[in-house]
């Protein structure tokens, strides 16, 4: 039986020059179509925070598939964190810094009780700007962030040193 590190290194493609010139992009979408690896992918996302979430908050837009499938295996509930307008009601917003520009993530306020635990999920950890925004989102909203998952974390980008010791499990690190 492979470990699910094993499954992204079969399973992924490695683009080159893709969105730019330079740029090496690391496609998952085949370990994510792919039943078993995704099975094998969500078991080992989860594995090290097994009894500590009450829910797991998906990053739009490839964190909501390891979400909603983490949560399901997991039988807790799933908490997407939004791109901005895309909720309806009373949002929390929290702006963060891209390469070119900023965005906005939303997260409705009333979606989990107050001191629910939140597990955030998503497919890549690169600078840390989208996760940031998001532990932002969780505590405003009065909720616990009780770890990070992704399955690749691009280490030369420094992602984890913005997120102030927070426990994070990355299934492969590039």
């Amino acid at each position: 039986m492979s470990t699910a590190a094993e499954v992204v290194h079969a399973r992924m493609k490695t683009v080159p020059d893709f969105p730019e010139p330079g740029i090496l992009f690391r496609d998952l979408t085949p370990v994510f179509a792919n039943g078993p690896s995704l099975r094998a992918v969500v078991d080992g996302l989860i594995e090290p925070f097994v009894g500590l979430f009450d829910a797991v908050a998906g990053l739009e837009a490839r964190g909501f598939l390891l979400a909603a499938a983490a949560s399901i295996d997991a039988g807790v509930g799933v908490l997407p964190i939004r791109k901005a307008g895309k909720l309806p009601g009373v949002t929390l917003q929290e702006t963060y810094e891209l390469e070119y520009g900023t965005a906005t993530f939303e997260v409705s306020p009333d979606a989990l009780p107050k001191g629910s635990r939140v597990l955030i999920m998503d497919d890549v950890l690169a600078t840390g700007g989208t996760i940031g925004a998001s532990i932002e989102l969780i505590e405003r909203a009065g909720w616990e962030v009780v770890g990070i998952a992704v399955v690749l974390e691009i280490e030369a980008l420094g992602g984890r040193d913005r997120l102030n010791n927070r426990p994070i499990h990355s299934l492969v690190k590039v």
